[in-house]
């Protein structure tokens, strides 16, 4: 598809791309860890929002400033921006998600200079009597801040503006990631991978309507594999696999487990369905909707919402998905996912789901040894 090959032109330079575009939009740029920043508050700025992520340089000038042990994400953008490589971004929001990210914000407030740093400290417990106003509470106060920054006054209406851009990128993808798992043939791993990961990155404007027209094109493949009677292309003995876990900037993962004899039929990554699950109610007042949004969907490590929220979900997801593994697909030093994962397999165990971890950097191991361990699990499975 034409689609796909124009977000793997995005991924292969996004920097690149988002200077272009910010060139011939003239519109700000402002940078974001996590899906936890309100992109919608962003958009209806008049902003771009750009998700960072790193770009595997060597880590050389971040070293004066981090741990060894600080994840390979905090790392690499730092890296990214104190070499330059970041010096078109306008502002950066930080959501304080984890430990990393908050001395991270701190680090950059004092070192790199050039653009707006605002900090968003939502609430992490979300099941108290306080979490909603208190949801509503910081997200007003930062459209405000936000507004500021930027010279601008958000109105509500920019503002479901924005919303109903973000919701048909959430719906396009979600109809993509059904589609997916119902026919899996129709599109492999890495493709889904250069999807949501460009969606991120991209003018929302054409990621809603170029993930539109995909979900349409593969609605169709859908339909006339299924009138054909055909079976997945992997073969019926290919097992169904689910990714669990934080970050993923490897679309290699995708392809070596297809070429291992399984297939991907679903995940909660960061950087997969967390992104975009949940709509945003479109009539109701916007920043409480985009609060509301928060507070429902499922939470990721740096969240709590009851004792077994995440495992309750993770199980049931396999359940639907019909999925036959769960790989953990973790960043080395990532605290939260890292304390999360002994109860999660836990509850996998409980279920009967055979499980694997897979704890990464910004590089993944040797080709032959990931080879290697996927084949043994699929194997087992």
């Amino acid at each position: 598809m034409t689609q796909i090959e124009e977000c793997y032109q995005i991924l292969k330079d996004p920097n690149g791309y988002v200077k272009r575009f910010k060139a011939k939009s003239g519109r700000k740029v402002v940078g974001t860890f996590c899906s936890y920043a309100p992109e919608e508050i962003i958009l209806a700025a008049g902003a771009h929002p750009f998700r960072l992520f790193g770009s595997g340089e060597k880590i050389r000038l971040a070293e004066a400033h981090l741990q060894s042990y600080c994840c390979s994400l905090v790392r690499g953008a730092l890296e990214d921006a104190l070499g330059g490589r970041l010096a078109f971004l306008d502002g950066v929001v930080f959501p304080h998600t984890c430990d990393s990210i908050q001395r991270l914000s701190d680090i950059w407030r004092l070192n790199v200079p050039g653009c707006f740093h605002l900090d968003l400290v939502l609430p992490v417990k979300l099941d108290t009597d306080g979490a909603r106003q208190y949801m509503i509470d910081v997200l007003r106060r930062f459209r405000g801040e936000l507004g500021e920054k930027l010279g601008v006054t958000i109105s509500d209406e920019e503002l479901r503006a924005a919303i109903r851009t973000c919701n048909r990128i959430r719906v396009a993808l979600t109809r993509i990631y059904d589609l997916k798992e119902e026919r899996p043939e129709i599109l492999n791993g890495s493709d889904l991978y250069a999807l949501v990961r460009a969606a991120m990155i991209m003018d929302r404007t054409r990621a809603a309507s170029l993930l539109e027209e995909v979900a349409a094109e593969l609605a169709g493949k859908a339909k006339a594999s299924e009138v054909k009677g055909e079976g997945a292309v992997s073969g019926p003995a290919r097992k169904r696999i689910f990714l669990s876990g934080g970050v993923c900037n490897h679309p290699d993962i995708f392809t070596i487990i297809e070429e291992a004899g399984g297939v991907v039929v679903g995940d909660d990554l960061c950087t997969g369905s967390r992104y975009f699950r949940g709509l945003i109610d479109e009539k109701a007042d916007p920043v409480t909707a985009i609060a509301g949004r928060y507070l429902e969907r499922v939470v990721c490590p740096a969240k709590h919402r009851g004792l077994t929220d995440r495992a309750d979900h993770l199980v049931r997801l396999v359940r639907e998905k019909r999925a036959q593994g769960v790989i953990f697909f973790l960043l080395k030093f990532c605290d939260p996912h890292a304390f999360d994962y002994p109860y999660l397999k836990a509850a996998l165990d409980g279920a009967g789901v055979p499980s694997m971890l897979l704890e990464v950097e910004d590089r993944l191991p040797a080709d032959g040894q990931l080879r290697t361990r996927f084949e043994a699990f699929v194997e087992m499975i």
